[in-house]
């Protein structure tokens, strides 16, 4: 990638990444804002406000893709981020429980950054440059999801935790002010028309559109269905319960990520399919050991080894979403891309908390681990019917 490409994807990625900081930061203190500025105590309340921009933006993640397709996607881009800091600023100056739903219902359902970045990128790349820097986009997620946690924590007031909503207001802010500076070299193609061909020649397409986006909604619901109640499950393991160590050991996956994305792009790159399937394989194990962790070795062991397979079947993932995109409807592909994932995670919350109460703290575990071989024994059978990976064929 050329060194203009890549400070545009530089740029997009910062974008993401401070928009993603405010949009992650907060949830995890949901229950606190809700009881200290609002009074409120129904124990219920803060877990359906953490899935509800979730389930909203599943739901318009499709139609915000159609109109990236037909209005541009810089435009859906800087209206993602601006609809971001509306929804931040009704929720940093709320005063009731129904104010505060309804910023999340407005940040759920024109927000969406992370799908219209995407989209965004796609104008401008193609075929491996997309893919690399989708991979890049997702080390900007998973950076945000370890740091912002922490870094929100410090921020909160103390005696009205909600108004960090007026600090945060100013990121998605920043980030349109990032977007507007991100000038696609030559020729930028407008609203309908399809992306510039810049590789002659690419890897074949492995799975169909419908498939990836299955796939991309077991692999979610894998991995997410054990987030509610890792660290109450971790805590009960020998070693782990020291202070802040359950915390470590949630955010040691995304570090994987981080560190170790980048090197393994072109090893995944070389054989996806066989790859993926064998990362989803070792993600199933990785769940049960967790489940069944005896120790804080044994446990840091397997968290290592999910980072490894989530770190495989993300790059995997990007690969093939790259693939289906060669049509130029970037916005109709990440769309559906983003809505996957979003659905994913939304029955993977459901799902956590009914077999928890019924079977105990490790059962998501083992719920993970099934729905993990289920999407690897597809892929073993797709793969008996597809060509072998690495063929290229010419660009359409």
């Amino acid at each position: 990638m050329i060194s203009d490409r890549k400070r545009q994807v530089a740029a997009v990625m910062a974008a993401h990444f401070v928009a993603a900081f405010a949009a992650l930061g907060v949830p995890p203190y949901f229950g606190k804002m809700l009881a200290v500025s609002l009074g409120e105590q129904r124990a219920w309340l803060p877990g359906l406000l953490y899935v509800l921009p979730t389930v909203l933006t599943a739901v318009s993640s499709p139609f915000w893709g159609r109109m990236a397709d037909r209005l541009g996607a810089r435009p859906m881009l800087l209206r993602a981020q601006l609809g971001l800091a509306l929804a931040f600023l009704l929720a940093g100056h709320t005063s009731s429980t129904a104010l505060f739903a309804a910023s999340l219902v407005l940040q759920g359902l024109v927000g969406g950054t992370f799908g219209a970045s995407n989209a965004f990128l796609a104008t401008f790349l193609q075929g491996r440059e997309l893919r690399d820097s989708l991979t890049l986009m997702q080390g900007s997620a998973r950076a945000a999801l370890v740091v912002a946690p922490i870094a929100v924590g410090f921020l909160l007031p103390g005696g009205d935790p909600i108004r960090v909503y007026q600090l945060l207001f100013w990121l998605p802010l920043a980030a349109v002010l990032v977007t507007l500076g991100v000038k696609p070299l030559g020729k930028e193609p407008t609203p309908g028309e399809a992306a510039p061909r810049v590789e002659a020649a690419v890897d074949r397409p492995a799975l169909t559109a419908g498939e990836v986006f299955a796939l991309q909604f077991l692999f979610t619901f894998a991995t997410v269905v054990t987030f509610p109640y890792f660290l109450p499950h971790a805590e009960q393991v020998p070693g782990a319960g020291a202070r802040g160590m359950a915390g470590v050991l949630f955010a040691l996956p995304h570090l994987v990520y981080l560190l170790g994305a980048a090197p393994l792009s072109r090893r995944v790159r070389e054989r996806p399919l066989a790859l993926f399937a064998g990362a989803l394989g070792a993600l199933a194990v990785s769940l049960v050991a967790q489940a069944a962790a005896p120790s804080l070795p044994a446990l840091v062991v397997a968290r290592l080894l999910m980072g490894l397979a989530m770190t495989v079947c993300f790059i995997a993932l990007h690969g093939f979403v790259a693939d289906v995109v060669r049509e130029g409807r970037a916005g109709k592909a990440f769309g559906w891309f983003e809505a996957s994932s979003k659905w994913g995670g939304v029955a993977a919350g459901c799902a956590a908390g009914g077999v928890s109460a019924a079977w105990g703290l490790a059962s998501p575990f083992l719920l993970g681990a099934v729905g993990a071989v289920g999407a690897a024994v597809y892929v073993v059978h797709r793969m008996s019917r597809t060509a072998p990976a690495g063929q290229v064929r010419p660009a359409r």
